[in-house]
């Protein structure tokens, strides 16, 4: 057994903001390629498809990234049950943060040919495998340390990191985009945000190099051999009810964050300056706001939020392919904002509700493993059929509604089944004050 009398408990407010530091790099590290993949990539990497198809081929190297992240999960939740939170989170932030920069350095087809795709791929795979273990070791190292009355405020920090890291992937894309050429952009622009990516993965090195190892884990007495093997035989409804309540979520900020993007400047003509401005503002509020509805979970509980943000998404998702097919900024911002704050409402409390799901013993796994699978299902096809649909649609994607709602309502279905996980309120007067 672990000696746990020599693990000395952290301050809460710098445990949160740690996680949410290195979470936010290690997602600007997926969504840089997400941008780049709606803007750049399919000319550079795919120049023999038409336009419509190479932006299809890009989005296929992005969805890639997706199905690599429960990989990543399996490999890393391995590591997080058996070994400790704490080295997920390193080694998880090396991979990634070292796929990244390689993708700033792969030549594009025009110079090596069919090898450039090739070698995007397997970088994107790369970095999906990273993410996969980030989230499961930053959420759990807060969740667990965090006293259970205010378990939902200090786990959503590391949520409010994904937020960040689009607004900084797509804040250094913003100002290379308006004041580089398009030469210069498609020439070596775009690459900039990717070497920047080792920097960050520096700094994230230094932030977690001296945060403590979960209680929890320090406290068990019988870790699973082989969690994975626990996951499947004793959780399998448990993981595949999380997957597809969490689809919806995924499915609404890429279709917001990326596809969004795609259609906007190549479809309705609107600048890659303007969509990037509408979308990065709803994604400002979406993050504002995530402790806020996390501290409403703490007092009403998970599932209540889950359910409302999901029959929420089921109401907007047709007004907001409306509102974004107009072409107007601040219409365009409305519907993108509705539909954030429908994900956020969700999104805020499963850091919390994963891992009380869970016991100890194989909690870094099947948390992961459910929360990564949710992104295959929502996130990996979303701008992949979203673009299908629209081209085959008319003026407003009418197909694109459709396909966010059905997801929105399979995911509402899957959280109706889902027990509630919150502590009882008695609990908050039990804990200790905080540092």
């Amino acid at each position: 057994m672990h000696d746990v009398r020599t693990v000395r408990a952290p301050s809460m407010p710098r445990l949160a903001a740690a996680s949410l530091a290195g979470t936010a790099i290690e997602f600007y590290d997926f969504f840089v390629y997400g941008t780049a993949a709606a803007l750049v990539l399919g000319p550079l990497f795919f120049p023999t498809f038409s336009p419509l198809a190479g932006t299809l081929a890009a989005f296929a190297t992005f969805g890639v990234g997706f199905v690599a992240r429960p990989l990543g999960s399996v490999l890393f939740g391995h590591i997080g049950d058996r070994r400790g939170r704490r080295p997920v989170l390193v080694a998880s932030l090396l991979l990634t943060g070292g796929a990244t920069v390689a993708v700033g350095c792969v030549p594009a087809y025009g110079s090596i040919g069919a090898a450039a795709p090739l070698l995007l791929l397997v970088l994107r795979f790369l970095q999906g495998l990273g993410l996969g273990g980030e989230w499961g070791g930053a959420v759990l190292l807060t969740a667990e340390h965090a006293p259970a009355g205010r378990r939902g405020l200090w786990s959503s920090f590391p949520q409010i990191g994904p937020a960040v890291g689009f607004l900084l992937a797509n804040g250094v894309m913003l100002v290379l985009s308006a004041t580089l050429t398009e030469a210069q952009f498609a020439s070596w622009g775009w690459r900039v945000p990717f070497w920047a990516a080792g920097v960050l993965a520096v700094a994230g090195l230094w932030l977690r190099s001296s945060l403590a190892e979960s209680p929890s884990f320090l406290e068990l007495d019988d870790h699973a051999r082989v969690p994975l093997v626990e996951v499947v035989r004793d959780h399998w409804r448990l993981v595949l009810l999380t997957a597809g309540g969490l689809a919806i979520g995924y499915a609404i900020f890429y279709a917001v964050t990326t596809w969004s993007l795609a259609y906007g400047t190549e479809r309705l003509g609107v600048s890659r300056t303007v969509m990037l401005a509408c979308i990065m503002a709803a994604v400002v509020v979406k993050g504002s706001l995530t402790p806020v509805t996390a501290l409403l979970g703490d007092r009403y509980g998970r599932r209540p939020l889950c359910l409302a943000g999901c029959a929420a998404a089921a109401v907007w998702m047709f007004p907001m392919v409306a509102l974004l097919s107009t072409g107007e900024p601040l219409l365009m911002f409305l519907g993108f904002l509705g539909a954030m704050l429908a994900f956020i409402t969700m999104f805020a409390v499963i850091a919390a509700y994963l891992p009380e799901l869970y016991e100890p013993r194989v909690r870094c796994t099947g948390a992961a493993v459910g929360y990564n699978l949710g992104g295959v299902l929502g996130g990996a096809l979303t701008p992949i059929v979203a673009t299908a649909l629209a081209e085959r649609g008319g003026r407003v994607p009418w197909g694109v509604g459709a396909y966010l709602t059905a997801i929105a309502l399979l995911s509402l279905g899957c959280f109706a089944l889902l027990p509630e996980t919150r502590p009882v309120p008695v609990a908050v007067t039990a804990e200790p004050a905080l540092e």
